[in-house]
């Protein structure tokens, strides 16, 4: 895809609030409502299972507000706070522990945040003995860590080297200085490049560089120049995210209002800019805000059609429960999602009277379980194939959504995609709008508030 033509009044037609599917049902459907005993059952059930596990930790702690940010944190400059976020970590692991069946292998682990490299190089290195100790880690474990270049060192860098990380995904979102002011996120290039230079010194295998395009104060220009400095970093990565503004759920956006957001014509500019200098420079577009070197693992998984979706974004490693440890994270096993409590002292509170953290879940039906398959092979595959989706879901595929696939005639007739008799394949043009084709698979949308959702451009 070397070039792309956008219809900004297509463009204007789809941009609603959406929601992202890094599960589905969306996380706007968990609750409160399921006991607590009952959530703890059906946990306690998901350990036994022997399929294999994906492990996430959230470390919440950030030392300043980035003004854009829609992450759970603790914005703090006391650096106490993670000795003691890591003591409550245990007491969680050990708790966990009997549940899990000790068969399993851990094939993926992440750290998110907050900022990971709040903690000391030494916590980072006790954190990762606790999870060595806990969970067998497989050879080939993919293990990401989100990484801030303002406030790490070497030493860091090989802390995490050191415990078993092998990828590196470093927020940047714009390298113009007035677009970081206005953003409160101060961080020049050379700071970026001296923590890439680490990276690679230290031997991950792979670096992920995070931009945002719908800042205040982006241009075109300012953008491509963005763009153009960080493909000198030669990353294995691009996640180049759509800003989401939801000033109802985090106040601190209110902040950039007023100064001055781009117009949706110059943020549909900027994203029609990024897919084609990307594109130009060998990186795939996989889909939505995700582009990867064409031998990169994504690209070779999505050529492949075996490219999952779950609450980090995409991922190459499916058929997995994703156990979720720290304040507000999120897991998920084949039929149940729950998450953590959101507030620290609560958190706390919960691991001190012996209690798995548990604030909510969802547990899910075989409907939602037919459109949650439906909704991911759209997403990572860019079509869906009846017979094969058939075969999948073990129903007649054309005949069980034929509701839903009549209802894709208008965006056929805009060229988001093509229908055939036996399929439907996204067209480029519609992977900017995926979002907006999964939506008429989502059987909650009608019902819920919009302005839960980020707009999908």
């Amino acid at each position: 895809m070397s070039t792309l033509q956008v219809d900004l009044d297509l463009i204007q037609k789809y941009n609603v609030p959406g929601p992202r599917y890094t599960s589905y049902p969306p996380a706007t459907q968990f609750s409160d409502k399921l006991s607590l005993a009952e959530l703890q059952n059906k946990v306690n059930e998901s350990g036994q299972s022997e399929r294999d596990l994906s492990i996430y930790f959230h470390l919440p702690f950030c030392q300043t507000l980035c003004w854009f940010c829609g992450c759970t944190t603790v914005i703090t400059t006391e650096q106490s706070v993670s000795a003691k976020y890591l003591d409550y970590l245990k007491k969680e692991l050990a708790l966990i522990k009997p549940l899990m069946n000790p068969k399993r292998r851990a094939i993926q682990l992440h750290f998110g945040g907050g900022t990971p490299t709040f903690f000391t190089p030494s916590e980072l290195r006790q954190l990762g003995e606790m999870i060595h100790a806990q969970f067998t880690l497989a050879d080939d474990a993919e293990a990401g860590v989100e990484i801030d270049p303002r406030r790490v060192s070497r030493d860091h860098i090989q802390a995490l080297r050191d415990i078993g990380f092998n990828r590196a995904s470093i927020g940047v979102q714009d390298h113009n200085p007035k677009v970081q002011q206005a953003i409160h996120r101060i961080q020049p290039f050379e700071q970026t490049k001296q923590v890439v230079d680490w990276i690679h010194e230290t031997g991950f295998s792979s670096l992920n560089i995070d931009l945002i395009y719908g800042l205040p104060h982006q241009t075109a220009a300012s953008f491509e120049t963005t763009l153009e400095d960080a493909l000198t970093l030669k990353p294995n990565r691009f996640a180049v995210f759509n800003y989401a503004h939801v000033p109802w759920m985090k106040p601190a956006q209110k902040i950039l209002e007023a100064k001055i957001l781009p117009t949706p014509e110059v943020k549909m500019q900027l994203l029609k800019l990024t897919i084609e200098k990307l594109t130009s420079e060998g990186y795939v577009y996989i889909g939505m805000d995700h582009f990867a070197r064409e031998d990169d693992e994504l690209a070779i998984a999505q050529r492949q059609k075996t490219l999952q979706r779950n609450f980090q974004g995409y991922s190459t490693r499916g058929g997995t429960d994703i156990f979720a440890m720290g304040m507000s994270s999120v897991s998920q096993s084949n039929d149940l999602y729950w998450q953590n409590i959101k507030d620290l002292a609560e958190y706390y509170a919960a691991l001190d009277a012996g209690k798995l953290p548990l604030a909510r879940g969802y547990i899910l039906t075989d409907d939602d379980k037919i459109r949650r398959e439906t909704i991911m092979r759209l997403m990572c595959d860019l079509g869906l194939d009846y017979a094969s989706m058939s075969r999948l879901l073990g129903l007649d595929f054309a005949k069980h959504f034929a509701p839903e696939l009549e209802s894709l005639d208008d965006m056929e007739a805009d060229g988001l995609l093509v229908k055939t008799p036996g399929g439907v394949a996204v067209t480029d043009f519609g992977r900017l709008l995926v979002r907006n084709i999964a939506m008429r698979f989502d059987s909650y949308l009608p019902k819920q508030n919009e302005r839960r959702f980020s707009k999908t451009i």
